[in-house]
């Protein structure tokens, strides 16, 4: 789901990265590294209605927050696109803190799942928008493995994150790059991302 945004004529001048896969997939690997070593990007900080996870900080990549507060901003228009992901939980991304640094020619990265991708490709030129898949190496089994690393989950939640995965995988060719993170080998992912974001800064003259 998106709201549209309120001054089409705006000129963006910077460049908006996707990193867009499953859960699992290790998205989140590649844009912790970049964040590491790429001080001057924009990275936004989305919002989401689940509890944290272990280790997670609020703010740091999501702000937690109520599902009543959450659905206020909806009615406020504030978000560029949100989404109810695994059928339970809001996501979404603020306008402005994407926008705002587009309109002044930053990079700006964010890992979102295909929803928000799909949301975001409407809204966002294409001239300004690169979108990067990250495939999960090894089939299934490591799919199914990954996401149990994640924490404990029963059955049922397994299930649907799996069936929700799969549909994201096939997806896939609709964005402009995929790039496959086998495990173990997550650098290698790093790396190759990080050739088709230079490439693609490197565009922009």
């Amino acid at each position: 789901m998106s709201k549209g945004l309120e001054n089409t004529a705006d000129l963006y001048s910077g460049k908006l990265f996707l990193l867009v896969g499953p859960s699992g997939s290790g998205k989140g690997t590649v844009m912790e590294e970049f964040k590491r070593k790429y001080k001057g990007f924009v990275y936004p900080v989305s919002y989401t209605t689940r509890a944290p996870r272990e280790g997670e900080k609020n703010g740091d990549v999501y702000f937690f927050i109520g599902k009543e507060e959450f659905e206020v901003m909806i009615e406020e228009g504030k978000f560029l696109e949100y989404a109810v992901v695994h059928g339970e939980h809001y996501y979404g991304t603020v306008k402005e803190e994407f926008l705002a640094p587009l309109r002044v020619g930053a990079a700006v990265m964010r890992e979102v799942d295909i929803q928000g991708f799909v949301s975001i490709r409407d809204l966002v030129p294409k001239e300004n928008l690169v979108s990067i898949f990250i495939k999960v190496g090894g089939g299934d089994e490591e799919l199914v493995a990954r996401i149990l690393r994640r924490g404990e989950m029963s059955d049922e939640e397994l299930k649907k994150r799996l069936e929700s995965a799969k549909k994201e995988i096939a997806m896939a060719d609709d964005c402009d790059y995929q790039v496959e993170n086998l495990w173990g080998q997550a650098m290698d992912c790093v790396a190759e991302v990080e050739k088709i974001v230079l490439d693609e800064i490197e565009k922009l003259g």
